[in-house]
């Protein structure tokens, strides 16, 4: 009843004039930018991140949340129409979805993902009010062994679990740490990897940091890959769907929310692994499997509802402990410490109106990304047909804006550029980006637990150790051990398990050009040797 009445004042925020205009502008431009090719919710996230500084923290958020579903449902758009995934998470609606899409069903993919969307986000949230204060009341006890811990468990899992590769998630891991480290030890008050540079006592801003890694990099990829021919947009008409198409899909939406949710709300999740899971589960269940492949309605409804239930649960370690699972929430995690809002148990005793208005926003956000985008299909279809070279140049732009913007210095868009390079480079080699931006995020929190649990037991190992924390680090040792560990699996499940992880890699690798998160182009190499060890 607590948790209800509090929403209830979230929503008295939320229903402002002024803040549900800016829940409208947060849709509408999340949607029109995050539908465009080779955009995805976080770059989206990143690249609009600086116009929200003349703002209080509350309509900020609000907005962000808007942007947030607002890119997520235009990543879908852009796989629908384009095979063309904005982020991993969406390649699994490209397979299903742009098959019906060939086969003159763009009208009906669309309009399943959107309505499952808002379903499994409606659903989630609800689940996510009453499950992030129960979480925070117990985050409140865990000490700082306990939160070292918990952010060692985000850092392997985020690197080695969602990742192609072991070796190359922990490097970007490295990449991270160390940009995170620049600036001033906050205990003994020296310089550190500053190379005698004023302007890096400060450390780097995670704004530069995230539209550089994000935007610039992708920009810049991009760029280097631009397609000689036209895109080819499949024309669409109004979103609708059929008595038959409703009776095949609510199933797959109901079984793609409860699926994702968890993936979302524990620290190592994500939604590429659940989306995957969603559609082989839909492809078992399906009562017509011979579509499967040609263009299933269930294999657009259930991953596409597992993808926005995954994104409502990540909220949870987002505001209770301070983890972000994805690069989305990543940079809304940057977005809160612009305004000096540090997430974490205690977020929501100090900071309640913020907390449930934001709540409050998402059940707002996601009834105006409904009703907003069922009529404006054949608009977004428009869109796309924008020339890249037009479009990349205007990422370049407002992300150079936005980063001088931060502390008005000419040095920040040297940085830009700089972390843009690195930004290519990442991709160029295989290196996944949102190691990186966890590292740098949760780096200084980790040192700073680390160090306080230390100096309690006068320097002593044995103070990192609790009942939680090992429970934690047996965890982080059979993720680390899990190739060891699979080798012990009965050989048949384990087949089993490799061709599904084949054929989906396969499927992507023929299928799918250049995206956000998995730019598949890059990494065909690394991946098809990983695949064959």
């Amino acid at each position: 009843m607590g948790a209800l009445t509090e929403l209830l004042n979230g929503f008295a925020t939320a229903l402002t004039p002024i803040n549900l205009l800016y829940a409208f502008i947060g849709v509408l431009l999340g949607t029109a930018i995050g539908v465009l090719p080779g955009i995805g919710p976080a770059m989206t996230v990143a690249l609009l991140l600086p116009i929200t500084y003349g703002l209080d923290a509350t309509s900020a958020l609000i907005m962000f949340a808007g942007i947030y579903y607002g890119g997520m449902y235009g990543g879908s758009t852009t796989s629908i129409l384009l095979n063309t995934p904005g982020e991993s998470a969406s390649v699994v609606t490209a397979i299903e979805g742009n098959l019906m899409a060939k086969r003159g069903r763009a009208a009906q993919a669309l309009a399943t993902a959107a309505i499952g969307s808002f379903i499994a986000g409606t659903i989630a949230t609800g689940l996510l009010v009453f499950l992030a204060p129960t979480v925070a009341d117990l985050a409140l006890k865990i000490g700082a062994p306990d939160k070292f811990a918990i952010i060692l468990l985000a850092f392997i899992a985020v690197s080695s679990v969602l990742g192609s590769s072991r070796i190359r998630g922990l490097a970007s891991l490295g990449l991270g740490l160390a940009i995170g480290l620049v600036g001033i030890d906050p205990t003994s008050g020296e310089q550190r990897l500053t190379f005698g540079i004023p302007e890096l006592a400060d450390g780097i801003d995670v704004v530069v940091v995230a539209v550089g890694l994000f935007a610039v990099g992708e920009a810049l990829w991009t760029a280097a890959h631009l397609r000689r021919r036209p895109i080819e947009v499949i024309p669409v008409g109004s979103a609708r769907m059929g008595r038959e198409d409703w009776k095949r899909s609510w199933k797959p939406w109901i079984r793609g929310t409860f699926i994702g949710f968890p993936f979302g709300a524990i620290p190592a999740g994500g939604a590429e692994i659940p989306t995957f899971l969603s559609y082989i589960t839909e492809r078992r269940l399906s009562k017509h499997p011979e579509e499967f492949g040609k263009g299933a309605i269930e294999g657009v409804a259930g991953p596409e509802a597992t993808n926005n239930a995954s994104a409502a649960g990540g909220f949870v370690p987002m505001l209770t402990l301070g983890l972000p699972t994805t690069a989305t929430a990543a940079v809304m995690l940057a977005a809160l410490q612009q305004f000096g809002i540090q997430p974490g148990p205690q977020l929501f005793a100090n900071e309640p109106d913020l907390v449930w208005g934001l709540l409050a926003s998402l059940f707002v956000g996601n009834t105006l990304l409904l009703v907003l985008n069922l009529p404006l299909a054949p608009v977004w279809a428009k869109l796309l047909r924008l020339p890249r070279s037009y479009l990349y140049a205007g990422i370049l732009f407002f992300a150079s804006l936005g980063a001088y913007a931060v502390n008005a210095s000419p040095f920040d868009l040297f940085l830009l550029l700089t972390l843009g390079a690195l930004g290519f480079l990442m991709r160029r080699y295989g290196l996944p980006v949102l190691p990186a931006i966890i590292g740098i995020i949760l780096g200084p929190f980790s040192e700073e637990n680390l160090r306080k649990a230390l100096q309690i037991s006068n320097g002593r190992l044995d103070g990192l150790i609790t009942t939680f924390s090992v429970v934690v680090y047996v965890i982080v040792a059979l993720l680390l051990l899990w190739p060891l560990v699979r080798k012990l699996l009965p050989r048949r499940a384990q087949d089993s398990v490799l061709a599904e992880a084949a054929h989906a890699i396969e499927e992507s690798h023929h299928q799918y050009g250049l995206t956000e998160a998995v730019s598949v182009e890059s990494h065909r190499r690394t991946e098809d040797r990983d695949l064959r060890s």
